[in-house]
């Protein structure tokens, strides 16, 4: 019997891609065996995270980073050290902001529900651009010298939500948020694949990038990458960590906290409710590791065998047509010639077994599969249960 048999949970068939709600992907074993080895040892959690800043720093060419509880934990932290910077005074006061900087610009087209995360720091966010592109109606969308504009003296930061779609493009953004002395924080929780992208935001200017740890890179679930300016990740991990700790005593790692920067140890601060343990950050460190050892071709090639295998096993299909999307992660396109494809979607979730695809193209009748948290001993399966929906 599985630890969620035990437990009366039912197991899914994640044909949906590495998403929060169906629980992401897998660990390997060996991030499951460093996470276990972490879990039998007591450790000084500035000490670790310091050590973890100096494998982020060496992978993303930041000047420093830490272990998030999370992409969105990351942009919450981000935004607390760009509002506060060192000053405990103000790291108390979140997310009261009355007084502070308490403005983050972002573009209307790339607002989403993650800059929930944002907003509860304490912050008002200012919108600039009207999206044409996005509704039909023109082809402009928001453009660099609209966030000059909104730039005032209650601008905390530029957040930026990065996609192959995002405009302006972030150089530019960089460009005049930095003539005006204002950092930007970039939200790339899933712009992994390419591996690339680890480095690419931090050598085009950015102060913070945030990255989903759960997603691509194989960590924990619970995971994530804060990585940027040195003085801004101090601030973030300053508002994460324990600090019921009496000033004489604390002896945090200068590599990661300067202590003569700062006037006095500031309270718990409002990223304490981000806590992220010290299983999470060595099984993160080690999926990091192991993600940049391997390559985007070889990761491919494992993702494309496993769709052309279903593509294959689905041929027979008579009432609908099956497309494999080739790319950095090949998709296999369903489309359905009867019936809607959101009733498929919700009769392969409800079966048994229960099988999650990506219905982000059911409006257009269309199931897409994600190859990259299939095992592969359930191709066939995920195969017989399409056929049994769909056939």
């Amino acid at each position: 019997m599985s630890i969620y048999e035990q437990f009366g949970v039912r197991t899914i068939i994640n044909a949906k891609g590495p998403s929060t709600r169906v629980s992401g992907g897998f660990l390997e074993a060996e991030v499951s065996a460093a996470m276990a080895e972490a879990g039998r040892h007591c450790v000084d959690m500035a000490e670790l995270q310091a050590a973890a800043s100096s494998v982020i720093a060496g992978i993303t060419g930041a000047e420093a980073g830490i272990v998030t509880s999370g992409a969105a934990a990351g942009l919450l932290l981000g935004t607390a050290a760009c509002v506060a910077g060192l000053d405990p005074a103000q790291m108390s006061r979140l997310p009261d902001t009355r007084g502070m900087k308490d403005e983050v610009i972002m573009v209307r087209s790339q607002r989403n529900f993650y800059d929930h995360a944002v907003r509860a720091a304490g912050v008002q966010i200012i919108e600039v651009g009207l999206p044409d592109r996005v509704s039909g109606a023109g082809v402009r969308d928001a453009e660099a010298w609209e966030i000059s504009a909104a730039i005032t003296e209650r601008t905390a930061a530029v957040v930026y939500v990065a996609t192959g779609r995002s405009r302006p493009v972030l150089a530019e953004v960089i460009r005049v948020a930095h003539d005006r002395g204002v950092p930007v924080l970039v939200d790339a929780a899933a712009q992994l694949p390419p591996a690339s992208n680890l480095q690419h935001f931090i050598a085009l200017g950015a102060d913070l990038v945030a990255f989903s740890g759960g997603k691509a890179i194989g960590g924990p679930q619970g995971s994530g990458i804060l990585c940027g300016r040195r003085d801004l990740i101090m601030s973030a991990i300053l508002q994460n960590l324990d600090l019921d700790i009496e000033w004489a005593q604390w002896s945090p790692p200068l590599g990661l906290i300067d202590k003569q920067r700062l006037a006095g140890l500031p309270p718990h601060g409002i990223g304490r409710t981000c806590k992220v343990g010290k299983e999470t950050i060595v099984g993160l460190l080690v999926a990091l590791q192991r993600f940049v050892a391997s390559s985007d071709a070889r990761r491919r090639l494992v993702w494309l065998a496993r769709i052309e295998r279903l593509a294959a096993a689905l041929s027979t299909l008579g009432n609908a047509t099956v497309v494999l999307r080739d790319g950095l992660l090949p998709k296999l396109a369903i489309t359905l010639m009867e019936g809607t494809a959101m009733q498929a979607c919700v009769q392969l979730q409800d079966g048994d077994p229960s099988v999650q695809v990506d219905p982000s193209e059911v409006e257009n009748g269309r199931l897409l599969v994600n190859p990259s948290c299939l095992a592969d001993d359930e191709v066939e399966l995920l195969a017989r249960r399409i056929r049994e929906v769909i056939g």
